[in-house]
């Protein structure tokens, strides 16, 4: 997950992440700016607009219980070409656990993309433009207003024993985390999830960062890799997966394979808000100097963020919330009580590199709401530079099988069957 997932690194650290697997509570909703001038906005004609179905009891916020209305067509969005090559290689990855995966958005159902998943895998690269036309209809949930920060991979040194210079355990998912789907216990609580242990009779929140840190799972075989760096290890936390660079050069991959259930406190955020750093001073860099400087080496700040990550190893690249490789400038991290996993977005925001058409193929801790996003970068300082200064604003448009918003209304899907 993306994790996670995972930030603007000044606003992933106040506000995300991920990761893959994910990537923090997210950012106050923001108003949109102008949008760029290739956006084109919906038809003047009136939308027509999904009604939340009528309840008695309380409603998991979801996209389905909010305001959801058409929107334009694909083709009148401008997405370029490279943009839509890459993101349709991104939906390949993604048929298989779409038209098997249960959509807490309420959206859609497996069976919607049974027809553009079965084209996909044979569909010309040189006509994804066509595809994604053919296939699917725009969707605006709520007003559209779009707020997308992004994530990477970082890479950090570290140690596959324990040794001198390498002392940060690097934990695999503990056997006694365990989760719990609230829903079967209760339909007001359908799609609420806790995280925790068995302690005698009770189940009991699982232990916070300082305990882990303090050792409660030490001497427990759960060790991947000692980290040279606790703040380095700290942000690949944040991100929700890496790379370790061991000693004799070598790297191993690691990803996010679970989370304590603790909730995430952005630590730039919480140090703005106590005026130790000004707005300016947030950025990733400028909270690690800061972290550096402290007596502690900044333990008792990043032990205000009680969230931790675990990981898994890799033998490919980060794997994503759904369960398939995360690709660099296609996947992107959302809330799937707002978006299916695994379905097309397009962005139009004022950061031009962040606009065009991604696949929502990850979740974070901070991404949480309509139209919060979070855009993976890949690996790399040029990642890292794009990831950690990227805070856009502009619209979203989800693409939804054509015939969404007709059945959503009570009709039926009455679609052809397009060729490439």
């Amino acid at each position: 997950m993306r994790w996670g997932v995972l930030p603007a690194l000044a606003l992933a650290v106040s506000a995300c992440t991920v990761v893959p697997q994910g990537h923090a509570p997210a950012s106050a909703p923001v108003p949109a700016p102008s949008i760029p001038s290739r956006a084109v906005s919906a038809p003047a004609s009136p939308a027509t607009t999904v009604k939340p179905p009528a309840t008695t009891t309380p409603v998991t916020p979801t996209a389905r219980s909010a305001a959801v209305s058409a929107g334009p067509s694909f083709a009148e969005l401008g997405v370029s070409p490279e943009s839509a090559r890459g993101a349709l290689a991104a939906f390949r990855l993604s048929c298989p656990a779409l038209i098997k995966r249960a959509d807490t958005s309420g959206l859609t159902t497996p069976q919607d993309w049974a027809g553009a998943c079965q084209v996909a895998p044979t569909w010309p690269d040189n006509n994804a433009l066509g595809f994604f036309s053919a296939y699917f209809e725009t969707v605006v949930v709520g007003d559209g207003a779009a707020f997308a920060t992004g994530y990477y991979e970082p890479e950090i040194a570290a140690s596959r024993t324990l040794q001198s210079g390498y002392y940060v355990p690097i934990y695999r998912r503990p056997p006694d985390l365990i989760e719990v789907d609230l829903g079967q216990f209760s339909e007001s609580l359908k799609g609420k999830r806790i995280r925790g242990r068995v302690d005698g009779m009770n189940f009991v929140p699982y232990y916070d960062r300082s305990q882990i840190d303090s050792g409660m799972l030490s001497g427990k075989g759960l060790e991947i890799a000692w980290a040279a760096d606790p703040i380095e290890y700290f942000f690949l936390q944040i991100q929700g997966s890496g790379r370790l660079r061991l000693p004799d050069g070598r790297i191993i991959r690691i990803g996010y394979d679970g989370q304590n259930g603790r909730d995430y406190v952005g630590i730039g955020a919480m140090l703005r808000d106590r005026g130790v750093l000004q707005p300016g001073q947030a950025s990733m860099d400028g909270i690690i100097s800061y972290l550096r400087a402290q007596p502690d080496g900044g333990r008792a700040i990043m032990n205000e963020n009680k969230s931790y990550v675990f990981f898994r190893e890799l033998t490919g690249g980060p794997v994503g919330a759904l369960g398939v490789e995360v690709a660099p400038r296609a996947t992107v991290a959302a809330d799937p009580a707002f978006v299916p996993l695994g379905a097309p977005v397009v962005l139009s925001v004022d950061r031009p590199e962040a606009s065009g058409i991604w696949v929502a193929q990850d979740t974070g801790g901070a991404i949480k709401g309509a139209n919060r996003f979070d855009t993976f970068w890949g690996a790399g300082n040029d990642a890292r530079v794009i990831a950690g200064g990227m805070s856009a604003r502009g619209k979203a448009w989800l693409l939804l099988p054509i015939g969404t918003v007709g059945r959503l209304n009570g009709g039926s899907y009455g679609g052809t069957t397009p060729q490439p």
